[in-house]
């Protein structure tokens, strides 16, 4: 079964969906899923099935592309013709075998994909031209005038009001074609535009029931609320500016980095200070302080308008419209280009999953009671979230597309952004959303009658659009389900998303420190944990986000170090057993969930030299106070204080990728996990990561296994004294290997390494280790070795230049940490 029907198609610009009938289609044959894996020799490459069984009867296999769907979908700019021969043969079947009893689940959506892009090409001159929606809606300057159009069926009659004529509609009534969309032209007057730059607008109409409501235009560009008048409703703004007043861009886009590490962020909390931040403010002092830190993508939260601000930015009301609290668009603009200039790529959190409730000022404001084919919602039960209160899009509505898609295409286009985390995706691919679902891995929970189709068509039809505008475009799926095929191309049958989150991760690390102690830490269950994912499908590994700051939950550094963060963390005094536990393992759990669970990494805002107390932005409850909705950015400046030693390995940890570049590789070999040792040993690309988690023991010449022979030193160490460690590591020694057993013989070698050297390893430490090339042994001391000794030498200018560019507050609360 598949699910919904398919999409509903209209032929032309604001056309009405015509009848879709649903296809004849063979019975599924249900199968529990097994596990698949890869194996080269000894080497055991990425790959656990998400949420399946035991790593140890893995075995991969590596298949060719099916070439047959590739000619149906790949290029874009190719003919698409759609027939049951050509969807025989599915690209993502052959690298999972395991989906083949749901072949036709993939024949029918890469059917109905095609017969949506032939669709586009017959009445909308193709996918990408239809995206551009917001030149023909909303407001845009077109001879000798403002054209003003809005998709709106429902409404009887339709007027444009404003600051421009005193909010009285009568003489600006607006047209109404056929097809539901009205329109009219405001002509200039005495050579100006008669809607002003940067003034207020709303489109007023009349329902069935003969009541007038104002509502902000769907496509509207810019959006503000009188911030005297509480709780008062955001209004629509015109927004064109002159060219002086127009930001241009400067800068290109960086290239494109081998894997990305990610540094969350939301623009309105960054502020040191109790208040909300500017674009540019955040452009001038934070963008500085994460290129310091070695990350490469910023991701910003809360950009599209959304009159709540304690929502997160999720309840998105405008969704054409920059969040105002911080800035103009023009502002925002500045932000991506200074980010452009530092060498930063810059990715959207897109919210298309939902939309806010709001009827005043959001796109709920348009339902008044139509059919699910005039709005932008389902009717009834379908077109609304219990857990969120919010509306849920009727993604098989062409006008939705046109919306959704052309939204997509605005901020890559008109703002430079260089991708997009889409939020909620678990929520759109399934009719129950995830609510109460505990996924297991079976496959038949992913491809059934709960499977939105037409959500899933959606987000195929937003990723091809998305790499065809920018074939470098990074794209992330936050999905909790784990779905297979959500980041396989959609040339091969698959979603078409580059990454996902690895969300199970920070729950594992939350149930370790909620309900374990030190002792109990299972080293299988850790590394089982950060290598569960589909082969080819690529994750981006985390500790925390910002889901873990909010208010009534907590970061790692509180779980760890609780209270004693606010008296504990003077390095005047020494650190007591809470503190140099706590900080040991935060470095430790942040490093290795880089180093192994994903191909990519993220990190919020402030977590990376360890936060204290949680985010809760102003609410009644706290008396509209933003005193927990900032950072406090003094407290990694303070000399005085350990924050800098977490920031610091933060710091080190992004250096170590750049100079060796272990998350883009596939090579990811786990030796041991040794329970009674309580130490992890693997490989990531050539390296040598060894993590030893035991509270106390200390293992001299301690063994590890290794692939290649030679000689290896320190690379980087937790335990070095500008991480707040102890210093027992030496740096300056060289380790020699042993070969082990019979060579291509693994079950003869060291824990199936064929050679392998002795370490020192101090308890609650991880070091790693790279292999000194004999032809660049003069080089070594200076370009690979020291990531310890570089940052050292680096650490003062950095604070400097990051003291002259950051705000530090002069703080005199006594119970704030940076007093300690």
């Amino acid at each position: 079964m598949m699910g919904s029907l398919g999409f509903l198609h209209t032929p032309a610009l604001g056309s009405l969906p015509l009848s879709s009938s649903k296809p004849t289609r063979n019975k599924l044959h249900l199968a529990i899923q097994k596990p698949i894996g890869v194996t080269s020799g000894s080497q055991k490459f990425l790959g656990h099935q998400t949420f399946l069984f035991s790593p140890r009867i893995s075995i991969y296999r590596r298949v060719q592309d099916s070439s047959t769907i590739s000619v149906l979908v790949t290029d874009d700019s190719s003919t698409m013709t759609s027939t049951e021969e050509d969807t025989d043969n599915i690209g993502i079947l052959g690298s999972d075998p395991g989906l083949e009893p749901y072949k036709d689940h993939f024949k029918y959506r890469v059917r109905k994909y095609a017969e949506q892009k032939a669709l586009f090409e017959k009445y909308e001159r193709g996918l990408e031209e239809f995206a551009q929606g917001y030149l023909k809606f909303g407001f845009n300057r077109e001879e000798g005038g403002v054209v003003y159009r809005e998709w709106a069926p429902a409404a009887q009659e339709a007027q444009l009001i404003g600051d421009f004529n005193g909010w009285n509609g009568a003489n600006h009534s607006m047209e109404k074609n056929q097809f539901g969309v009205w329109s009219i032209k405001v002509p200039d007057s005495g050579g100006n535009p008669a809607i002003p730059h940067n003034s207020r607008v709303k489109f007023r109409f009349k329902h069935g029931d003969g009541i007038w409501v104002d509502r902000i235009p769907a496509w509207i560009k810019y959006a503000t609320v009188d911030p005297a008048s509480f709780g008062a409703p955001y209004d629509g703004v015109y927004w064109d500016p002159p060219s002086s007043e127009r930001y241009q861009f400067k800068y290109p886009r960086p290239p494109k980095p081998k894997a990305p590490r990610i540094y969350e962020a939301h623009v309105g909390m960054s502020s040191s200070e109790p208040r909300i931040n500017s674009y540019r403010e955040f452009a001038d002092d934070i963008l500085p302080r994460i290129r310091a830190n070695n990350y490469n993508t910023v991701q910003l939260m809360a950009v599209m308008e959304h009159s709540y601000y304690a929502s997160f930015g999720y309840h998105v009301t405008n969704f054409f419209a920059v969040s105002s609290r911080s800035g103009t668009p023009e502002d925002l603009k500045y932000l991506i280009d200074k980010a452009h200039s530092l060498g930063l790529r810059v990715l959207m959190d897109v919210v298309h999953s939902h939309a806010s409730n709001n009827v005043t000022d959001g796109l709920n404001g348009f339902d008044v009671g139509q059919c699910s084919q005039e709005s932008y919602f389902h009717t009834g039960d379908r077109g609304y979230h219990k857990s969120w209160d919010s509306r849920l899009f009727n993604y098989a509505n062409w006008e939705v597309l046109r919306f959704l898609l052309s939204n997509l295409r605005w901020w890559l286009e008109e703002f430079k952004f260089d991708g997009f985390r889409f939020d909620g995706v678990t929520s759109m691919l399934y009719h129950h959303h995830g609510i109460n679902m505990a996924f297991t891995g079976n496959y038949d929970e992913y491809f059934s009658e709960a499977t939105d189709v037409d959500a899933v068509l959606y987000l195929m039809l937003a990723n091809s659009l998305i790499h065809n505008i920018l074939p470098d475009a990074t794209v992330i799926a936050e999905d909790v389900s784990g779905m297979p095929g959500l980041g396989r191309p959609v040339f091969e049958g698959g979603i078409g998303f580059e990454y996902r989150l690895a969300m199970a991760i920070p729950d594992k690390w939350i149930d370790y420190l909620k309900n374990k102690n030190d002792e109990d830490w299972s080293m299988n269950e850790i590394s089982w944990s950060l290598t569960n994912r589909r082969y080819t499908e690529k994750c981006i590994s985390y500790a925390e986000s910002h889901d873990q700051a909010i208010v009534g939950d907590k970061t790692i550094a509180f779980f760890l170090m609780d209270k004693e963060m606010y008296s504990g963390m003077s390095c005047l005094t020494d650190a007591s057993p809470t503190i140099d536990r706590g900080i040991a393992l935060h470095k430790m759990i942040h490093f290795i969930t880089m180093a192994l669970g994903g191909e990519g990494y993220l990190n919020f805002m402030g977590n990376e030299f360890g936060h204290p107390d949680w985010i809760d932005f102003p609410r009644e409850g706290n008396g509209w106070s933003y005193e927990k909705c900032r950072r406090q950015w003094d407290l990694v400046e303070l000399e005085h204080l350990r924050y800098k030693f977490m920031n610091a390995f933060d710091r080190a940890m992004n250096l170590l990728d750049d100079k060796f570049s272990f998350l883009a590789s596939t090579k990811q070999i786990v030796s041991s996990t040794k329970e009674e040792d309580k130490v992890i040993v693997f490989e990531r690309g050539d390296l040598v990561f060894v993590f030893n988690f035991h509270p106390e023991n200390t293992y001299d010449g301690y063994k590890v296994g290794c692939d290649l022979p030679g000689k290896y030193r320190v690379a980087l160490d937790s335990d070095a004294l500008e991480f707040g460690g102890h210093g027992r590591v030496g740096h300056d020694a060289d380790h020699f290997t042993s070969p082990e057993g019979i060579p291509g013989v693994p079950e003869t070698n060291f824990n199936n390494r064929p050679n392998s050297f002795k370490v020192l390893s101090p308890p609650r430490t991880c070091v790693v280790y790279y292999r000194v090339e004999e032809s660049e042994e003069e080089n070594n001391d200076s370009v690979l070795v020291g990531v310890n000794e570089t940052l050292a030498a680096n650490a003062g200018a950095q604070q400097e230049n990051l003291k002259e560019s950051a705000y530090v507050k002069d703080n005199d609360i006594d119970t704030n940490p940076s007093n300690v």
